[in-house]
């Protein structure tokens, strides 16, 4: 049995209670880290459950400064999701492989899942399993129609038998994940989960795990009752709770939720307490706040959303900086780029201007002329001569 999850340096404390979580109730679970950044000095603590550690620079993934600065954090975390599942199964020859989300705890066996893994090869938990009443408009909205913007199943979980089915979607999810994995909701992506609406009629031996306690959070708390005690004993619906998801919990919305939809399950707030002491434990309130080394360029600059958003939109400027980000030398610096052809025509005119600022910015191609080595420029002229002299001909 192989456990992975996927985190920045800042969710350390919660991969930590996560993977002790996974050890307490699976001591024969393999742990592994996902890190798509640097290693923070921490306790041991922290570290202790976690079997391997794996970092981006490992995973499959080309062209890997490109990759990583075409995502915001919480979109990479989530794209290099496909590809960690490839290197599990190569790497470790992994049979069965679980991911789950860093801010899930692990309550109870997961002997269920086993067993549904024996007879299919991917398993799916939607957000909800079953209709809000129509008499509910806030629950509709809240629940449904979230859904409906950013997926039908909650990819904090995803349990994968690597045999050909199983395979065959992770290799098509990883491939997705490396092109589009972007929080894109007007334009049909919510990073990794909007792929997978797609599995159930695109692929075989998928499940679809119905069960309340599996991927416990407030999404669906209106449909199922908690009782017992917190932390390993709670039920769900008179069931052993599975595992839980705190989804929201550091914006705020899991505690807003929970009330809302919580009300009728007290044990859960306990559990919330408990949470909240043991990612203390495990250094939250000094590893929560270490940035992400992918947040910033070379120089310390910092890297705004909007120089992502503009680099991956534009597949040459995608071709021509390979590294984006060094900003060391201006005819190779993407940042150099963006603030020529982009924030100068953001910007208002200056007062001594002369003339009026270009109304779009000069092509890539004018800038590969501009700074391209002379050998490069003859050899792009004689190709052009012998293009142009070729259609002649046609004509």
């Amino acid at each position: 049995m192989h456990v992975f999850t996927s985190v920045t340096a800042n969710y350390l404390p919660k991969a930590a209670a996560l993977a002790h979580s996974v050890k307490r109730v699976h001591p024969e679970a393999a742990f592994h880290l996902v890190l798509s950044d640097a290693m923070p000095a921490c306790d041991p603590i922290v570290t202790r459950a976690f079997d391997t550690v794996i970092t981006a620079e490992q995973l499959p993934i080309p062209n890997l400064p490109r990759f990583l600065f075409r995502h915001r954090i919480v979109e990479l975390c989530t794209a290099v999701k496909g590809a960690a599942f490839q290197y599990i199964a190569d790497v470790h020859k992994a049979e069965r492989i679980y991911y789950f989300d860093p801010d899930i705890i692990v309550a109870g066996r997961l002997d269920g899942l086993q067993r549904a893994l024996d007879r299919d090869s991917v398993l799916l938990t939607p957000h909800s399993i079953a209709p809000e009443p129509s008499s509910d408009v806030q629950a509709m909205i809240d629940n449904e129609r979230t859904a409906l913007k950013h997926g039908s199943y909650n990819l904090g979980f995803l349990a994968v038998k690597t045999d050909a089915a199983g395979r065959r979607l992770i290799d098509w999810w990883a491939d997705r994940l490396q092109r589009w994995c972007y929080d894109d909701v007007p334009d049909g992506l919510f990073t990794d989960q909007r792929w997978m609406d797609l599995a159930p009629s695109m692929f075989d031996g998928v499940r679809i795990v119905r069960d309340p306690q599996y991927n416990v959070s407030t999404w669906n708390l209106s449909h199922r009752r908690a009782t017992g005690e917190s932390p390993y004993a709670i039920m769900i619906d008179g069931r052993p709770l599975a595992f839980y998801h705190f989804s929201g919990f550091d914006s705020g919305a899991q505690l807003t939720m929970l009330k809302r939809y919580g009300s009728h399950s007290p044990v859960l707030f306990e559990f919330r307490d408990w949470y909240v002491a043991e990612c203390r434990r495990y250094g939250q309130e000094t590893l929560g706040e270490t940035p992400c080394v992918h947040t910033r360029y070379k120089s310390g600059l910092p890297i705004e959303d909007d120089h992502r958003r503009v680099y991956r939109s534009r597949e040459d400027l995608v071709a021509y900086f390979a590294d984006p980000f060094d900003d060391s030398t201006p005819e190779t610096s993407y940042l150099h780029w963006y603030r020529t052809h982009v924030e100068s025509r953001a910007a208002p005119p200056s007062a001594v201007a002369t003339t009026p600022a270009p109304t779009s910015p000069p092509s890539l191609r004018r800038l590969v002329k501009r700074h391209a080595p002379e050998p490069a420029l003859r050899a792009y002229r004689a190709a052009r001569s012998a293009w142009r002299g070729l259609s002649d001909r046609r004509g």
